[in-house]
């Protein structure tokens, strides 16, 4: 035999020829025609991959091996290798997988197959060996094991568990297991007689149920190849109880209180015994131990399934004070255990008598204004009881004005602790409640009514302090303005109310004149109508009195304010309309566009809102001639005139007020164009006409001087006679409310203007603390006609002090037909010094114009200061006078 040495052949494989390295072994037997041709290759090897070159190592030529039809065996129906009959490479037609071809586990797997040529007929034997590789995980049978192990079961015991499989050979098969963490089991590595692996679990520590039931395990089997791989399984372990723990009660003795003849079958207490077991071994059974007497037995029930203990016979203190009895608890285990627990029931004395409340006296209804730490009532209380259960406790509401108050053994007062107020709660539940201090403790109570009599104590009142009522002129006598209504929270009589109007004069006419209230129900009514360009507001007071004893009352500020109404047309005071109701003006012919041609001005005594004045063309000759501004009533040029237009233009100017609706006023304006050169018309407001010299603002400022140095004569009487005059005690009647206009302490002043355009009159009449002054002129002509402004007056005199100041205040109203002027006297006087105003308030255009006359008198010298200015503020002016007064003296 020959033996061929073994080389290395690297072999390639389609579309890339890999190598792979194969081991041959040829021998040869002399005087033979046969031989044997031996590989080694690895399973799984890629198809395609070449094994060897089968022609070399058969010594055949690879360029005739078609022509002699080299072909190869078949083995069970599968074509594992192949042969290229161009190269005479032998390749790998299918995957190999070892496990499949060799399924039994051995060292060796061959891979057997001839290799037949022709011309002439050869026969080759070819032997490939398929070597091992890890290809495969460890797989347990079963992926969970269950174990069920006693709590009884002594450490070190030993149970087997299901081994894991790996189909692959040597190295590559099972190496060991892995147990995951556990205190009480750990694995052990067995090998068997064919190579493989197993794993027994051993206990380590002794398991214990009641404390934990269950035990989840994995165990991990590796192999020995490389990479490694591995398999899982979960091994659950549960705990079989067995009887090792006795039964427990909540607590080794119980005290029980019961009460006497408490109800038969009422529960005293339910034992309740633990047995930390599962199953029969923790069912418990409660019975009573030999060391309870007879009488325990009878006298109390046990129920053996849930440890309820009974009344059972009705219970006496008198008999039997004290029970003693000993209960036992035992399982249903195989081997029964017990547990027991003491009881003492102590039989507690019960209270059975109601204490009682006895009512001695009582005083109903009382006045609710009782004086405090009055006495209502007296009771007494008892109890049969004895001992705790006799002692009595009485008691009334905390919330109640009264308190209880001891008089002697069991005997109680009940007197006013607080003050009563009937308006508030009208009567009184008072509840006596009395309890003994028993075990459990009885009660008792007796309910009184206190009802309270009505003390006139409240005064009546009203929902506002002040009540502002606005009321539109022009109303209907009789009209209902408002209701005032007070609320008083006493009965009967102490609640029934009167309404009346503080009586106040205002120019000698009584507020009742003016107004009325309903004295029932507080109804207020205008008993005149107002006009508002007269009479702008009024200020009074209302009184509700109750017809109490005393009656008491209280009164409201009302507020009667005039509110405006469209009732005054307006009145064109400019141009002047000296000669009719047409103006005639002339303008010269050649007058530039946009020249002021005249101004009309409008005046309306209504309010703001309503005295907005807009103008109007309502008529004109040209219209594309003249313009109109609607606001401020100038009448401009539009154009020049022309030879076409005539001598003679015809203006028809309406104007409108703002009121709803609208009043209104016309002015006719017939304005003549002239040749020759005649001044413009804003020249003439500067140098007026000849006939024009003694109007309008020259002819106001003339009577204003001279009302101005009327009232400074007057100023000066007054002064005197306030500095001269010592006071004189008077006896009139207390002073009413102040005047509707101003505050002050004792005031009368009328005054009366009637003019005719060149005609005065003014009659004064003055009170101070100084005295009286009466100053007197002739009375105007028949005929004349005169418009009277007043101020309202006190209805007495007033006595004052010496250090108390006097005013008096005079206001004369001069009225013409375009224009309207205001005149006021305010003269004040303390002891140190004497001061007095008097304005002249009048129009020029829309701009009010104020020459007033400031005077300050000290008792030695007086200095005056007259001023025109266009505003009423006295300040500067007397400021100044001050500095004057300082170097006068």
């Amino acid at each position: 035999m020959r033996h061929i040495p073994t080389m290395e052949v690297h072999i390639s494989g389609a579309p890339r020829r890999r190598y792979v390295a194969v081991f041959l072994l040829l021998s040869a037997v002399l005087n033979t025609a046969s031989a044997v041709t031996h590989y080694s290759i690895p399973e799984e090897i890629e198809e395609g991959s070449v094994v060897a070159n089968l022609a070399a190592d058969l010594g055949l030529d690879a360029k005739i091996m078609a022509r002699r039809k080299i072909r190869l065996d078949v083995i069970a129906n599968k074509r594992y290798l192949e042969i290229n009959k161009d190269t005479g490479e032998l390749l790998i037609a299918e995957k190999i997988d070892r496990e499949y071809l060799c399924n039994v586990k051995t060292s060796s797997c061959f891979l057997k197959m001839d290799v037949t040529i022709e011309n002439p007929i050869r026969l080759f034997n070819i032997e490939v060996e398929i070597m091992d590789i890890n290809d495969n995980s460890p797989q347990f049978r079963r992926d969970t094991m269950h174990l069920d192990i006693s709590e009884s079961t002594a450490a070190g015991e030993r149970f087997s568990l299901t081994n894991a499989v790996d189909p692959d050979f040597g190295a590559n098969s099972i190496n060991t297991y892995h147990l995951s963490e556990s205190e009480h089991f750990s694995i052990e590595i067995q090998t068997g007689r064919d190579g493989s692996k197993f794993a027994d679990l051993i206990l380590k520590k002794v398991l214990n149920r009641e404390e934990q039931a269950v035990h989840n395990l994995i165990l991990t089997a590796v192999d020995g190849g490389v990479p490694t791989r591995s398999g899982t399984a979960n091994i659950i372990v549960r705990v079989i109880d067995t009887n090792d723990n006795a039964p427990q009660f909540d607590k080794e003795s119980y005290n029980i209180n019961v009460m006497e003849n408490s109800p038969i079958g009422s529960l005293v207490v339910k034992l309740n015994a633990t047995d930390l077991d599962e199953g029969t071994n923790s069912e418990i059974v409660y019975s009573y131990s030999l060391y309870t007497s007879d009488k325990t037995q009878q006298t109390f029930s046990l129920n053996t399934k849930n440890g309820e203990i009974r009344v059972k016979e009705m219970i006496n203190y008198e008999d039997f004070r004290i029970y003693d009895m000993e209960v036992i608890a035992t399982d249903k285990g195989p081997n029964s255990l017990t547990g027991q627990s003491k009881l003492t029931i102590l039989v507690t004395d019960m209270n059975d008598n109601h204490p009682e409340i006895s009512i001695k006296s009582f005083q109903s209804p009382v006045k609710e204004d009782i004086p405090v730490d009055s006495v209502i009532a007296v009771v007494s209380v008892s109890d049969k009881d004895s001992s705790e259960n006799g002692i009595v406790d009485i008691r009334i509401a905390d919330t109640l004005p009264f308190a209880l108050r001891e008089s002697s053994d069991n005997y109680y007062e009940l007197v006013v602790s607080q003050p009563l107020d009937r308006e508030k709660v009208p009567e009184y539940e008072i509840t006596f409640t009395v309890t003994d201090r028993g075990s459990p403790t009885l009660s008792d109570n007796e309910t009184m009514t206190l009802e309270l009599l009505d003390v006139n104590d409240n005064v009546p009142q009203f929902p506002k302090s002040f009540y502002t009522i606005p009321v539109m002129e022009n109303n209907a006598p009789g009209a209902l303005l408002s209701s005032l209504t007070a609320f008083d929270p006493d009965l009967h009589e102490n609640q029934y109310l009167v309404y009346f109007i503080i009586e106040k004069e205002i120019v000698n006419t009584s507020m009742s004149m003016l107004f009325s209230i309903n004295p029932e129900n507080g109804n207020l009514y205008a008993l005149k109508t107002f006009d508002y360009e007269i009479e702008k507001e009024f200020l009074f007071h209302i009184e509700a009195r109750d017809s109490g004893v005393p009656p008491l009352s209280s009164n409201v500020t009302v507020h009667i304010v005039i509110v405006d109404q469209n009732d005054n047309t307006p009145v064109i005071v400019s141009p002047w309309r000296a000669h009719g109701s047409v103006v005639e003006e002339k303008i010269p012919r050649s007058t530039d566009k946009g020249s002021l041609v005249s101004k009309v001005i409008a005046i309306d005594t209504d309010s703001v809102q309503n005295s907005r004045i807009t103008y109007q063309f309502l008529q004109v000759t040209d219209a594309t001639l003249f313009s109109l501004d609607q606001y401020n009533g100038e009448i401009r040029t539009m154009r020049m005139f022309s030879y076409r237009d005539p001598r003679h233009q015809r203006l028809v100017v309406i104007a409108k007020d703002n009121g709803d609706p609208a009043l209104s006023a016309t002015v006719t304006i017939k304005l003549s164009t002239v040749e020759t050169a005649v001044k413009a018309y804003s020249d003439m407001t500067e140098v007026p006409l000849e006939y024009d010299i003694f109007s309008d603002l020259n002819l106001y400022l003339v009577i204003g001087l001279g009302s101005v140095s009327f009232l400074l004569l007057i100023t000066i009487l007054v002064s005197c006679v306030l500095k001269c005059q010592k006071p004189m005690p008077s006896k009139a009647a207390p002073p009413s409310r102040n005047s509707v206009i101003s505050e002050r302490n004792s005031t009368i002043a009328d005054s009366t203007l009637v003019s005719n355009d060149a005609y005065w009159y003014s009659l004064f009449l003055a009170e101070t603390r100084k005295g009286k002054l009466v100053v007197r002129q002739p009375v105007p002509k028949a005929g004349s006609r005169y418009i009277v402004s007043s101020l309202p007056r006190s209805t007495g005199l007033t006595e004052t002090s010496d250090s108390a100041a006097s005013t008096l205040q005079v206001r004369m109203t001069y009225t013409s037909a375009s224009r309207k002027t205001n005149a006021y006297i305010k003269s004040t006087s303390n002891n140190q010094r004497t001061t007095s105003s008097s304005c002249l308030n009048t129009f020029v255009g829309y701009r009010p114009i104020y020459m007033c006359l400031y005077t300050l008198c000290s008792s030695e010298v007086c200095v005056g200061l007259i001023v025109t200015q266009t505003d009423e503020n006295s300040t500067p002016a007397f400021a100044h006078l001050k500095h004057l007064l300082k170097y006068s003296q």
